[in-house]
């Protein structure tokens, strides 16, 4: 964890990269002293590099310590779970995040001897089930973490004095866009409009084909996608206008192993999932 028994945390900020978690921080640093903010990054090793490189920018640019841990990775949860993510079952997020985020929070408490904020980037802007899920919070209001998510966070939480508070609840798009300025991720100047995950597999489809045919990474990464979906015999794609294009998907993974041009086949020819 860092030498941060030296400190006093009173604000933790979990970082993706993206835009809702940046602009939390910076209004973090308006309500607290550097010394008092600490970053978490929840690596769920399928990142694209420019996203690991601005976290560290941010990082620097802040002048914030980010705390970076690791509980796995998004590829071997998919074959465990013998499926890929979806908004119903986003076993990706509680394994990687939300799991490792409790109990980073329950030892920094526990080692400091008294609680702090957690401020996430949450919008009911984002989707119509956040704007379900969070109708009626205000930004500046704080919550016990079992009040805010009951399933995912035990009581204990809070009698160790963790509280959460969504700043940005109540913001759109385009308050965040203006807030961070220039600062932003360069993914987003790209055309992406989340960064979380490249790509998110509980994403939409037209993201996914976008991430798989934006560049050498997203090429590897539809490569490694074509190749869980071959192993757990799902369809990455939820959509009968992307996932009627994998019906060769087990053919051509066969194919191209026997011949051994898998790799240099799906970067040069059209890929049988989304046709980029």
């Amino acid at each position: 964890m860092g030498d941060l028994t030296m400190k006093i945390i009173k604000c933790v900020v979990p970082i993706s990269g993206g835009k809702d978690s940046q602009a939390c921080l910076k209004l973090a640093l308006q309500k607290f002293d550097k010394s008092e903010v600490l970053g978490l990054f929840c690596d769920t090793k399928f990142e694209h590099p420019l996203t690991y490189a601005h976290v560290d920018k941010i990082s620097e640019m802040y002048g914030i310590e980010i705390v970076k841990l690791n509980n796995g990775d998004v590829p071997t949860l998919v074959k465990k779970h013998k499926r890929f993510p979806s908004d119903a079952a986003r076993f990706c997020t509680d394994s990687l995040k939300i799991q490792v985020g409790k109990a980073f929070y329950k030892q920094l408490a526990q080692e400091q001897g008294q609680g702090f904020e957690v401020w996430y980037g949450m919008r009911t802007g984002e989707s119509s089930q956040r704007e379900k899920r969070y109708a009626g919070i205000v930004c500046d209001e704080v919550m016990p973490p079992h009040c805010f998510m009951p399933s995912k966070y035990p009581q204990y939480l809070a009698k160790l004095g963790i509280m959460i508070r969504l700043p940005v609840v109540d913001w759109s798009t385009e308050d965040i866009f203006e807030f961070v300025g220039d600062e932003l991720n360069p993914l987003y100047k790209m055309g992406f409009d989340r960064v979380g995950c490249f790509p998110c597999l509980a994403g939409g489809d037209y993201w996914k084909a976008k991430a798989f045919g934006f560049d050498d990474f997203g090429k590897s990464q539809r490569i490694q996608v074509v190749q869980l979906a071959h192993e757990i015999k799902k369809n990455v794609y939820t959509t009968k206008s992307y996932s009627s294009k994998i019906e060769n998907l087990d053919l051509m993974v066969q194919t191209k192993r026997k011949s051994k041009l898998l790799h240099d086949d799906l970067f040069d020819a059209p890929c049988m999932m989304c046709h980029i």
